[in-house]
């Protein structure tokens, strides 16, 4: 497993690898983000219907809608590794049969990649712009992060550590994949979580989770759960952490965020060629070592 890392700590500040590297599914902790921050100016409610669909974004944020999941195809996975073109957005959504909800919106819990189209959607329709231009002024330049882009055509891999996928389209997450160096995930994640971007009330609702049971096989989690773009729950040592993990063909990255009273720190783990339970295993030791390294020194 070739890895690389970045910790971020209060006072605690390593020095951020250069890398850049695909952020797979922590593209959805940016796409809640930029969401809650049209909810925060008025502009979108959390709880209002959508037009895909008789749920809110609420549920889309959470995967509490009832959506199928694109990822339940074994001709998308098929494709994907005979390096075929993206299919089109409705051509995936017609395979799928998407208008089939699998629930009631708000009585279960599916992880659907096809509700954070739907985001992304809502985001443009909202913001009158592209997606990469609204993730630009509603996330990224209030934040202080100047370079992330998002992926469109095997052209803009071109400088990302893709692992073995060198000839992966990224047309084929369907929500937008960001790509990004490393350092600037965690910075993202942590001056989110710090509240540099939505209020307080905001912030807490984003956080409110939905328990999804008892220790993951193989992953660190004791007791995980989803809440608005944020995969959280406590780590097997303990520790609560907030952030998201993203795998693709290649590599996984994890970014976590925890905080200790007044003592926080944010994580990035990148790795090519590994299994997501590694990566989030290496994400929650580096967590505890940076909250520990932030503690005031004993009496002496």
């Amino acid at each position: 497993m070739q890895l690389a890392l970045v910790a971020i700590g209060r006072p605690l500040h390593s020095a951020p690898p250069a890398v850049c590297v695909p952020w797979w599914s922590f593209t959805k902790t940016v796409l809640a983000a930029t969401a809650l921050s049209l909810v925060r100016d008025g502009l979108l409610g959390l709880d209002d219907p959508l037009p895909e669909g008789p749920f809110t974004l609420r549920q889309l944020l959470r995967h509490e809608a009832g959506l199928a999941d694109y990822g339940e195809l074994a001709e998308y996975h098929a494709a994907v590794a005979r390096h075929d073109a993206p299919w089109s957005a409705e051509a995936m959504l017609q395979r799928l049969d998407a208008t089939r909800l699998r629930y009631s919106p708000g009585t279960g819990w599916r992880y659907s990649n096809v509700g954070y189209l739907y985001v992304a959607r809502l985001i443009e329709r909202t913001t009158g712009v592209g997606l990469q231009q609204a993730l630009q002024q509603r996330a990224f330049a209030p934040l202080g992060l100047a370079q992330v882009r998002l992926a469109t055509t095997p052209a803009d891999l071109h400088d990302v550590c893709m692992g073995s996928a060198t000839a992966y389209h990224p047309g084929w997450v369907y929500h937008g994949l960001l790509v990004g160096p490393l350092d600037q995930a965690a910075l993202f994640l942590d001056r989110l979580l710090s509240g540099d971007l939505l209020p307080h009330p905001l912030l807490q609702a984003m956080r409110e989770v939905c328990v999804l049971g008892g220790p993951m096989a193989g992953r660190p989690w004791s007791a995980p759960g989803y809440a608005l773009g944020l995969m959280q729950g406590p780590a097997d040592n303990g520790l609560l952490v907030s952030g998201h993990t993203g795998a693709g063909p290649g590599s996984v990255i994890a970014v976590y965020h925890c905080a200790q009273g007044e003592r926080t720190a944010s994580c990035a783990v990148f790795a090519t060629d590994a299994e997501e339970g590694a990566v989030e295993a290496e994400v929650v030791r580096q967590l505890a070592a940076a909250v520990a390294a932030s503690e005031p020194a004993g009496p002496r």
